[in-house]
């Protein structure tokens, strides 16, 4: 199973998010967004990002202090979007710890390409997932591709153990059915076909099947994966 990556875009313009967003899940990463830099913390201190893509111009705190504040505790790899391309604002960024600087009329390729550059040299493209994983009565070794409920191992196909592994690792991450089609049945199929398949994963890991305590549907869009790893 390929290793999918997660970007945070801040932008408090929805509709850039929106746009970012539809570049990077073509690509098959996972996105967050945030419309403001109270949020966007919010985001970093729950989930597990290993990119950013950061509004310059946003009303309260902007791109550049909200940047100054996460280089106090991070290494994240930061690259401001702006409006505006022009060099006072690219040095300003780079500066204050940004990796890099791209123009929201950026091509599509031209974003999916900066980020894809700026993990390869925070070395993200390639980092190993976590050997083992701790949601309780539910573990995940992955090294030994093992999958526990209450210290009993569960039999798992691989296209559900790959779908389960994707929840548990981007815990509180909503996941479309348009997203799961295209990275796990190449766009074939329908929602049923997703919906089968979680159902099968839920007998073998739910108390409650009627109260589901770690795939939760998102009605209308998708499913979660809910639980905080020990």
């Amino acid at each position: 199973m390929n290793i999918i990556r997660t970007v945070l875009v801040v932008d408090d313009d929805e509709s850039i998010v929106e746009l970012m967003r539809d570049f990077l899940e073509n690509e098959g990463f996972c996105v967050e967004s945030a419309t403001n830099a109270t949020t966007a913390l919010a985001v970093l201190r729950r989930t597990s990002i290993d990119c950013m893509l950061l509004d310059v111009m946003m009303p309260g705190q902007s791109g550049f202090e909200l940047c100054r504040e996460i280089r106090a505790e991070s290494e994240i790899p930061i690259l401001f979007l702006s409006a505006r391309d022009d060099d006072v604002n690219k040095i300003r960024g780079l500066g204050l710890g940004g990796d890099d600087y791209i123009v929201k009329t950026a091509s599509p390729a031209e974003v999916i390409a900066r980020v894809k550059a700026v993990l390869r040299r925070y070395g993200r493209e390639e980092r190993p997932r976590q050997t083992l994983l701790d949601y309780g009565r539910l573990t995940f070794d992955f090294t030994a591709h093992d999958v526990k409920v209450d210290g009993q191992s569960v039999p798992l196909t691989p296209k559900e153990y790959d779908l389960l592994c994707l929840f548990a690792e981007h815990p509180r991450q909503v996941f479309t059915y348009d997203y799961l089609l295209e990275n796990f049945w190449d766009g074939i199929g329908d929602k049923h076909t997703i919906r089968v398949h979680i159902a099968r994963i839920r007998e073998k890991i739910e108390r409650d099947l009627n109260h589901p305590e770690f795939i939760v549907n998102v009605w209308g869009v998708g499913y979660r994966f809910e639980g905080i790893p020990r």
